[in-house]
């Protein structure tokens, strides 16, 4: 018996990766094949997530043991079999590939082939480039250095506390002009 899994991304159309696995190879074995398939180096705090039908991670799986409490069960990729985890067709995981801003891979265990065994893992299937494994923030903030919501988020310039009701709350038509707000303003406040 083998699985055939399927991971896409939420960040690039024509993204996808076809992996079968035995489901004696660890999460560990997983996240290698992952690396491998996409170039990421392995240097994040990556994680696979256990979901509920609807992606609402139930379980968490880390690259290193991350409990404090004994109570708690513990899943670590090394230790952890995809068997131990992973039971039906249909089930889905998210891999967290960038945890600091929670960017991830989707993947469906689309099918149980029995009958047949492998060793391993192996990518059967791809398409696409992967998206960029981490943001460059400085890249990002030289990019967007403008936001043009045509909104005022501060209001008027003046404060007239007759616009007030006795509780504080502006009870008025709400009307404000358009604006432009850029990064380097809003540095400025703070």
């Amino acid at each position: 018996m083998f699985f055939r899994f399927i991971m896409i991304s939420d960040e690039v159309d024509n993204f996808y990766r076809e992996i079968q696995a035995s489901p004696e190879a660890t999460f560990m074995d997983f996240h290698k094949a992952i690396l491998d398939t996409t170039g990421y180096p392995d240097d994040q705090m990556t994680s696979f997530f256990i979901c509920e039908d609807n992606w609402e991670k139930r379980v968490e799986v880390t690259l290193e043991d991350m409990t404090t409490s004994y109570e708690e069960d513990s899943w670590v990729m090394a230790t952890t079999r995809l068997s131990d985890l992973v039971e039906d067709e249909g089930q889905h995981l998210i891999y967290v590939f960038d945890p600091l801003t929670d960017r991830c891979f989707f993947i469906e265990l689309k099918e149980i082939i029995t009958g047949k065994s492998m060793n391993g893992l192996q990518v059967t299937r791809q398409g696409g480039n992967p998206p960029a494994q981490t943001i460059d923030f400085d890249q990002l903030a030289k990019s967007t250095t403008t936001l043009d919501t045509g909104e005022s988020f501060y209001g008027d310039d003046g404060f007239d506390a007759s616009e007030l009701d006795q509780d504080g709350f502006d009870m008025g038509d709400g009307g404000s002009e358009g604006g432009t707000v850029s990064l380097d303003s809003i540095d400025d406040l703070f």
